[in-house]
């Protein structure tokens, strides 16, 4: 991300957050808004970064979707989050290939410090036995028999982390005096459910208005040519954003 685009991120937040709430899982001191790229250009221009988009064409099958888009602010104090996955939800067992692609982006600098991310390297190819045993041994405080493939995630402000939705991962303790601000995209194969629901959590006058990139990613496409999933009462998706149909069950 440019400078610009780092301010415009702050900027198009700070009417946003609230006091934070606390949740075992996404943490007792952390804030999160969801839905961001209905929030502002700035947010779609970095979800649909084609630099991004060139890495996750080489990682997911055509017309992937947007999973996940949501800020993420750890303040002081707050402890270590849980390690997990990001594509847990998909009931398919371990090893097997990632079903999504998650980025973390910086807009403030990562440091072991100020709560970045712990990643585990190689873990997106180890069992679900193997995921539970480290799971377990750090949640006791223990290094676990895994622990020299941990590694905390450093990076500058405006850089992104790419990883397989099978990766072990978790946010860090936050021990500096200061809040650390950063997003994160998850995108999902075609056939795959996302996260959150951006056909209700987005309204379609701001879909109109996007790139033609962004209303795929949203899923205004269908999985891929000539196919049937994602169609609308037998119409392209894509027929939908135009204000004058009408849906055929309406007619």
């Amino acid at each position: 991300m440019s400078a610009d685009q780092l301010a415009s991120f702050r900027e198009g937040l700070s009417r946003i957050w609230a006091v934070p709430r606390p949740q075992s899982f996404e943490g007792l001191a952390t804030e999160r808004v969801y839905t961001l790229v209905g929030r502002g250009k700035v947010y779609e221009d970095i979800a649909s970064d084609q630099r991004l988009l060139a890495i996750l064409d080489r990682l997911l099958a055509p017309n992937y979707l947007l999973s996940a888009d949501h800020a993420i602010c750890i303040y002081p104090r707050e402890q270590a989050q849980a390690l997990h996955f990001d594509d847990v939800f998909y009931p398919f067992p371990r090893p097997r290939r990632a079903i999504s692609i998650s980025v973390i982006g910086a807009i403030d600098a990562f440091t072991p410090k100020n709560g970045g991310t712990v990643l585990y390297r190689g873990s997106h190819k180890w069992s679900s036995e193997r995921i539970q045993a480290q799971r377990e041994a750090v949640a006791r405080d223990e290094a676990g028999a895994d622990a020299e493939c941990r590694l905390q995630l450093a990076m500058p402000p405006g850089a992104i982390c790419v990883f397989q939705g099978t990766l072990l991962h978790g946010g860090g303790a936050n021990r500096s005096n200061a809040p650390r601000l950063a997003f994160t995209n998850q995108y999902c194969e075609p056939w795959a459910r996302p996260q959150e629901n951006f056909y209700l959590g987005v309204p379609k006058e701001k879909v109109r208005a996007m790139r033609r990139e962004m209303q795929i990613l949203l899923g205004y496409e269908l999985r891929r040519p000539g196919d049937i999933m994602g169609q609308v009462g037998g119409y392209h998706p894509i027929k939908t954003l135009d204000p004058d149909f009408v849906l055929p069950v309406l007619r």
